[in-house]
C-alpha cells in the first residue's frame, strides 16, 4: 500500500519512519530543500511530557493581559483581519476552565509519556544520536510566589505518576552546578527528572536516513497546491512539479494544515503562534546549564545542546509570516545572562524564528477524517517535539488498522464537531 505524507517536519518524518516499518510503500513531499527545515529546525530541545499541559487554563486570561501589557513580556498578540485568527482565540478563552483544562491535560500527558517511550525505544533500536540527555528539566522560580503556587502543579502532577522533586536553592545548584554563581537570582525550583532534551533538527536529519535505508522517498523542493478529493476520498495532491498520488495521505504540515484542508470542507482549528530562539555557542562548559531551565519569569528555557545553548521562548499571535523581531530576543538575551552569565558567546549567536501550529484547546489533531484515505497529524503546538514518535506512531497503527496502544479517539478531529 502507497501512503504519502505531506510535510518533512519532525512529524512528517517520523510517521514515515514507522509506516515504512510497517511494510508501506512511503513517499513525503516537502516544499523545502532538505528534512525539518521550518518549526523543527531550532526548538527549545525539550522532550517534556511532565509539562505537556494546554496554554488554555483557569487564570490565563488574566494573565495574558499582564504580559500583552509587558514590552518584554512572554505573551503578545498583533491583530490581523483573518477570521481564523479571531475564531480560535475566542475557542481558546472557551477553554480556560478548570474542566476543559482537566479533559485537555489528560489528553496531552497520556500522548507525550506514549511518544517519550516510543523515542526511547526508536533510540534503542537505531542507535539514533542527536546530542540527547536524560537529565531531567528544572523550572527555575526567581520569587517565592513563584514557588509557593506549585501546589496545583503538584496535584497535576501526582494525578498522572510523573516523578518530580521540589529543589530549594542548594538543590538548584545540585542539579545545575553553574547556579552557583547567581543564586541570589532565584528561590527555588521543580525538578521533572524524567524528562529529555535533544536536538529536533539533528533527530530529523538522521532519522529521514534511517527511513530513506527502510525504502521511504523524499521529494523536495516541491510546493502543494491543493489536495483534489473525489467520490469521498483523496484522489491526488497537485503540486508545482506535477501530481502525486497513493492509496493513503497522511496530513502533517503544522501549521500550514488547515490553509489545505479548509478547501475540503474540513475546519481544523490551528493558528500558527510565533516562537523565537537563540543558538549560542558554549564558550566554558562548567559555566553553562547541564539540561533544561525554565525560567518562569520571563518564560524562557534554557537547554544544552552538544557545544551550544539553545534559548527559546515567546507565543507571538499574529501570521503566517517569520520576521526575526529584535524586540523578541531582549527576553532571551536576558534571561540566559541573567542565569549563565559566562556559559556562551551573545555576540556570535544565531537568532530564529518558528510557527508552531497551536490548537485552542491543547492536544493535537491526530487521526482519521471524513475521507477515508486521508489521516491528520498536526497541530502538536510547542510541543510536537514532545509527540512526534507517539503521534507517529499511532497514526502508522491506524494506517495497518492496528488498535493504537493509547486512548487515540479523543485526539481526532472528531472532537470538535
Amino acid at each position: 500500500m502507497k501512503v504519502l505524507v505531506l510535510g518533512a517536519g519532525v512529524i512528517g518524518v517520523t510517521t514515515s519512519y514507522y509506516l515504512s516499518k510497517l511494510g508501506f510503500e512511503v513517499t513525503v513531499i516537502d516544499r523545502q530543500p532538505g528534512p525539518g527545515l521550518e518549526t523543527s529546525f531550532a526548538n527549545a530541545g525539550e522532550i517534556s511530557p511532565g509539562y505537556a499541559s494546554p496554554w488554555a487554563g483557569p487564570g490565563v486570561p488574566l494573565k495574558a493581559i499582564r504580559w500583552i501589557l509587558d514590552s518584554h513580556g512572554p505573551l503578545v498578540v498583533r491583530p490581523q483581519l483573518d477570521p481564523a485568527m479571531w475564531r480560535w482565540m475566542f475557542q481558546m478563552l472557551r477553554n480556560c476552565t478548570a474542566a476543559r483544562y482537566a479533559v485537555n491535560k489528560a489528553r496531552m500527558v497520556g500522548i507525550a509519556e506514549y511518544s517519550r517511550d516510543c523515542l526511547r525505544a526508536l533510540r534503542a533500536e537505531t542507535g539514533i544520536g542527536y546530542d540527547e540527555r536524560s537529565q531531567g528539566t528544572l523550572q527555575l522560580f526567581r520569587k517565592q510566589a513563584q514557588l509557593d503556587a506549585i501546589g496545583g502543579d503538584i496535584e497535576v502532577l501526582k494525578q498522572y505518576r510523573v516523578p518530580y522533586e521540589v529543589l530549594d536553592r542548594d538543590g538548584c545548584i545540585g542539579v545545575e552546578p553553574a547556579l552557583a554563581a547567581v543564586r541570589e537570582r532565584f528561590v527555588g525550583g521543580l525538578r521533572l527528572p524524567d524528562d529529555e532534551t535533544g536536538d529536533c533538527h539533528l533527530f530529523t536529519q538522521r532519522l529521514e536516513r534511517i527511513a530513506t535505508e527502510r525504502g521511504a522517498k523524499f521529494v523536495y523542493g516541491t510546493t502543494i497546491q491543493s489536495v483534489d478529493v473525489s467520490g469521498g476520498r483523496v484522489a491526488q495532491v497537485s503540486t508545482d512539479r506535477g501530481a502525486f498520488t497513493a492509496d493513503v495521505y497522511v496530513m502533517a504540515l503544522g501549521s500550514f494544515s488547515p490553509l489545505l484542508l479548509r478547501p475540503l470542507g474540513i475546519d481544523i482549528p490551528v493558528y500558527p503562534v510565533k516562537g523565537y530562539s537563540l543558538t549560542v555557542p558554549i564558550t566554558d562548559k562548567n559555566a553553562a546549564p547541564e539540561s533544561t531551565i525554565m525560567d518562569e519569569t520571563y518564560k524562557v528555557a534554557i537547554t544544552r545542546l552538544g557545544d551550544r545553548i539553545r534559548v527559546g521562548g515567546t507565543a507571538e499571535v499574529g501570521d503566517y509570516r517569520v520576521r526575526l523581531r529584535p524586540s523578541r530576543r531582549a527576553p532571551l538575551d536576558r534571561s540566559l545572562t541573567d542565569l549563565f552569565p559566562r556559559g556562551g558567546d551573545l555576540s556570535r549567536a544565531t537568532f530564529w524564528s518558528g510557527l508552531r501550529p497551536m490548537t485552542p484547546d491543547g492536544p493535537p489533531i491526530i487521526g482519521p477524517t471524513r475521507f477515508e484515505n486521508l489521516h491528520l497529524n498536526t497541530g502538536h503546538g510547542t510541543l510536537g517535539w514532545t509527540m512526534a514518535c507517539g503521534a507517529a506512531r499511532v497514526v502508522a497503527d491506524q494506517i495497518a488498522g492496528v488498535a493504537p496502544e493509547v486512548p487515540a479517539k479523543d485526539l481526532s478531529v472528531a472532537r470538535y464537531a
